[in-house]
């Protein structure tokens, strides 16, 4: 097994908290409202906080029809969590598990900086290219831009 570092930030004109709420708290409520067209339904198995197994299920059509989350830590005093890509998505004969620590701060201006620092496990003597990570942050961006643009349309939503 081999282990692939890749740092990632972008930016939200969501303010960090607003955002954490959003993507932590209320993600299971709010991804299929947010985005009907890539996640039909989210299912928690726990209380949300670390230990919670998160499952979500995509829409019909896409390339993965699910994808299972371990919620490895959630300190909302410092906006930040970690989590883990356990089962279905892009795992398989590639990626043993995917782990995600991501920190929420106040970006220049307005918004937030999201800083993503992820680990890809691969199996075996298995590599996994910088342009399939790429990937990975592109199909879930997709998402996250949904979750954006229903938070700029919705400013009564995660406050």
């Amino acid at each position: 097994m081999g282990v692939v570092n890749y740092e990632f930030e972008t930016t939200s004109p969501i303010s960090p908290a607003r955002l954490f709420k959003a993507v932590t708290v209320e993600a299971d409520k709010l991804f299929p409202k947010a985005a009907p067209h890539v996640v039909k339904s989210v299912e928690l198995q726990g209380n949300g906080g670390a230990g919670t197994l998160v499952k979500i299920n995509f829409a019909e059509g896409l390339p993965y029809q699910y994808v299972k989350h371990h919620v490895d830590a959630v300190d909302e005093a410092n906006l930040s969590y970690s989590y883990s890509v356990i089962e279905g998505g892009p795992l398989g004969a590639k990626l043993e598990k995917i782990s995600f620590d991501n920190k929420l701060v106040a970006a220049a201006g307005e918004g937030t900086l999201v800083k993503s620092s992820m680990k890809f496990f691969t199996i075996g003597d298995s590599t996994f290219s910088e342009d399939e990570i790429k990937e990975q942050i592109q199909r879930m961006d997709g998402v996250y831009k949904a979750v954006e643009a229903y938070l700029v349309a919705n400013p009564g939503v995660c406050n």
